[in-house]
């Protein structure tokens, strides 16, 4: 501004004020526009001028100091305006400062995140109208939109990160305040998402968690499972078996999922609900009923496995809702464990687990090792111990856990049949079957015996029946009646009796019969002037051993090939009767020679007159003798009367060296001095007491009424019977050198006592025994066979 002013220094009149140098725009939005100048010389009015649809008029008077600032409001926004600021000093304006300037836009509308995944974010929004230009700004970065397009996507962006968005609308280069939008990327899926684990209700899922995420959702079946924890894994349970499950697991990032990873994983399939089992010695047969269908299984078992389900598998067959599998190549008699796995998908069941065993197989043989009269002994091969054996035989059924059967209660030669079955485990094998026969007793047979022949009648079964002597062979075809003639006399045969039957023999009992000797023929002879005879004899067609020569009841035994026997002691002149017995061993002949033997009479009457002679001769001798050396007469008196008489005189000590004449005097005459002797002994010991030898019981004991043993020496057998009636043995100590029951004098025993005669020496501790009878005494067998092997 400038004045002008006369000479007198009055002012002629007021120049124009100067004009803003410049006015910025600070600012602007969308109704407003902040405006800033300098002032022009501390010149405080101002007018601003410009159109808002009409021609607005602002003064503006100021007082600070400094720059002025001044908002026109309200303006139109996306406006341009033509500004013009005028300085006014003292009423005169200034030419004025014209500028333009312009309204911010608006703002888009409904800015917002469209979408998202790892790396990206969709933003949209509502255009603007007539704005063509939008910056983006975020993370110090802008985006120059510059197309009419709603939605725009922002890429490279970092996983599961949260981002602020501001989108400006531009007008003549003027930004809009900006609408801000959060959107975050989603986060990145989970990695190694699988299956762990599955049963019949539940599947165990498992992955690799992702850095920084806690929540997961996982999703099936129109389900939304949270999972709000940092496990890597996760079981989902309440599920149907044998079913097909597609898993999708998301992570969440400020409730965005990432895009999802799948898994499919199935539940186990339901077990089959039982098995039926069928079986034989190399197999078994399975079935059972079919799960949901299902068409495969896998069966386990001790020799391997089967994949079940192949239609070009062996022994595999399917019949409407059952399943038939045949495991075959097994073992006989063996117990098998099998699962049996029912499978869906490739995932088995928890396996229905089961043993079965196959048929144990028949013994491939069974033998006789033992046959009796009543008893029999099985054997077999043992093939296994956890084996049983079950026997049916006679009736009735044994049971074995061993390889041997003792078959007792039999009758004697009879077939029976027999089957052996093997069991296990409850089944049992296809039986053995074949037969055997018990043997028969020979030796109890009745058998008759001539010179010639045998007989039997036979009970029990029999085919044929043989004798044998060692040179020569009979046959009897006797079914029951066992007969042989024709035979060598006194020899001794082996019978044998066997049965035949489906092409086996059973030798059925063997048995050495000798048959009676030949008879004898016999004459006697004289001999030492009838002092002793000469019996001799024929020498017999057949076998003999021994012969008997019985005179004056005195036997002689000659044994065989001798046909003679000079026998002494006779009286010449007189007439004995002789019998001659053959024998082969303890068979005698069945009719003894019997004959009558006359000694020689010739010495008879030359013996009368030499006996005068000598008589007189001896009693001159012995008076001779008597006056010569009576001591000899005194000795031998002596020792006569001790031997002959000793019935009538008192025992007493003889002295060693008299004892040889003792003997002497005793033998003579046929030993008469021993028996006279014996014969005084009867009375002895008749007043002792024999009562428990008279008891009832035990009169039957006694082979003689008058040889009983004392009650006071008598052997006593041991018994726990108190009323002692069974300790009864006809037996008496007798004392000896070293004690008074050195020795013990039994009886031979009878049938009803051998027993407790081997009872005696038993407890007695017998060492010897010394039979001191005959074995045949009047024609009769005194002892039974037993002994007889011992001692006859």
């Amino acid at each position: 501004m400038e004045r002008i002013f006369g000479q007198n220094h009055f002012p002629l009149l007021s120049l124009a004020p100067q004009s803003v140098n410049h006015v910025t725009v600070v600012h602007q939005n969308e109704i407003s526009i902040t405006l800033e100048w300098d002032k022009v010389k501390n010149i405080s009015e101002y007018i601003l001028q410009y159109n808002n649809g009409t021609d607005m008029e602002k003064n503006i008077s100021v007082s600070e100091e400094g720059p002025i600032k001044y908002e026109v409001s309200p303006l139109t926004a996306m406006t341009k305006y033509n500004f013009t600021l005028i300085t006014v000093f003292e009423g005169v304006s200034s030419t004025g400062y014209s500028f333009t300037a312009v309204t911010a836009p608006r703002n888009a509308e409904e800015f917002k995140k469209n979408g998202q995944n790892e790396t990206s974010i969709t933003l949209g929004w509502k255009t603007v109208p007539n704005i063509d230009n939008y910056i983006l700004a975020f993370n110090g970065k802008n985006i120059s939109i510059s197309n009419s397009t709603e939605e725009y996507t922002v890429s490279n962006l970092t996983d599961g990160t949260r981002y602020t968005f501001t989108l400006f609308t531009v007008f003549g280069n003027v930004s809009s305040s900006g609408v801000n939008c959060i959107a975050v990327t989603a986060p990145r899926n989970t990695e190694e998402f699988k299956k762990n684990s599955q049963d019949e209700t539940s599947i165990t899922l498992e992955w690799r968690t992702v850095p920084n995420i806690d929540n997961y959702i996982l999703a099936f079946n129109g389900k939304n499972i949270s999972i709000s924890n940092s496990t890597e894994e996760y079981t989902v349970s309440n599920l149907t078996d044998g079913t097909r499950y597609n898993f999708t697991l998301f992570t969440v990032f400020e409730n965005v999922k990432s895009s999802g990873v799948n898994c499919i994983a199935v539940t186990a399939p339901k077990n089959v609900h039982n098995v039926t089992v069928t079986q034989n010695e190399n197999s078994i047969t399975l079935t059972w009923e079919k799960v949901n269908d299902t068409l495969t299984y896998i069966l386990e078992y001790d020799s391997g496995n089967i994949v079940i389900g192949k239609n070009d598998m062996d022994g595999y067959t399917t019949s409407g809702a059952s399943v038939t599998c045949v495991v075959s190549s097994l073992t006989a008699g063996t117990n098998y464990s099998f699962t049996l796995f029912t499978v869906f998908e490739n995932v088995n069941s928890s396996g229905y687990n089961f043993s079965a065993p196959t048929v144990p197989p028949v013994v491939p043989w069974v033998s006789v090792t033992e046959r009796f009269t009543n008893n029999i002994t099985l054997e077999w091969e043992n093939m296994n111990k956890a084996w049983q054996y079950q026997l049916q035989i006679n009736g009735g059924v044994l049971h074995s856990s061993s390889v041997r059967i003792v078959v007792t209660s039999l009758q004697p030669g009879t077939k029976y049949d027999f089957s052996l079955t093997t069991m296990f485990a409850g089944l049992r094998s296809t039986p053995y079957t074949n037969f055997t026969v018990t043997a028969i007793d020979c030796a109890s047979a009745d058998w008759k015996v001539t010179n010639s022949s045998i007989e039997a009648k036979i009970e029990g079964l029999f085919s044929n029946a043989t004798a044998h002597n060692g040179s020569n062979g009979y046959v009897s075809d006797g079914r029951e009646n066992v007969s042989f003639t024709g035979l060598y006399p006194g020899a001794t045969y082996q019978i044998s009796l066997v049965y035949e039957k489906s092409s086996r023999v059973f030798l059925q009992c063997e048995h050495k019969l000798t048959i009676l000797p030949p008879n004898l023929n016999a004459h006697c002879e004289h001999w030492a002037a009838g002092y002793s005879v000469l019996i001799k004899w024929t020498d017999p067609e057949g076998e003999w051993t021994n012969a008997e020569v019985n005179v004056t009841g005195k036997t002689h035994t000659v044994a065989s090939p001798e046909t003679k026997i000079i026998i002494n002691g006779f009286q010449p002149a007189k007439k004995y009767k002789v019998s001659v017995t053959s024998l082969s061993g303890l068979r005698r002949s069945s009719e003894p020679h019997v004959f009558y033997c006359q000694t020689d009479p010739r010495g008879v009457i030359a013996g009368s007159v030499f006996g005068v002679l000598l008589f007189g001769l001896l009693v001159a001798l012995v008076v001779f003798i008597f006056l010569k050396r009576p001591d000899i007469i005194s000795r031998k008196k002596s020792s006569f009367i001790g031997g002959s008489k000793v019935s009538n005189t008192q025992s007493k000590s003889i002295p060693a060296a008299k004892f040889p004449d003792h003997f002497h005097q005793l033998s003579l005459d046929e030993n008469r001095g021993f028996s006279e002797e014996y014969e005084c002994l009867a009375p002895v010991g008749t007043d002792q007491t024999r009562k428990t030898a008279n008891l009832p019981e035990n009169k039957a004991k006694n082979r003689f009424s008058n040889v009983l043993p004392y009650d006071w020496c008598r052997v006593k057998l041991t018994t726990s019977d108190p009323d002692g009636i069974s300790d009864y043995i006809n037996a008496n100590y007798m004392p000896g050198y070293s004690s008074n029951r050195e020795y013990i004098a039994t009886q031979g025993p009878l049938p009803s006592t051998v027993n407790d005669f081997w009872r005696m020496i038993w407890e007695q501790r017998v060492k010897r025994i010394v039979m001191v009878t005959n074995c045949i005494e009047g024609g009769r067998v005194s002892l039974q066979e037993n002994l007889k092997m011992f001692y006859c």
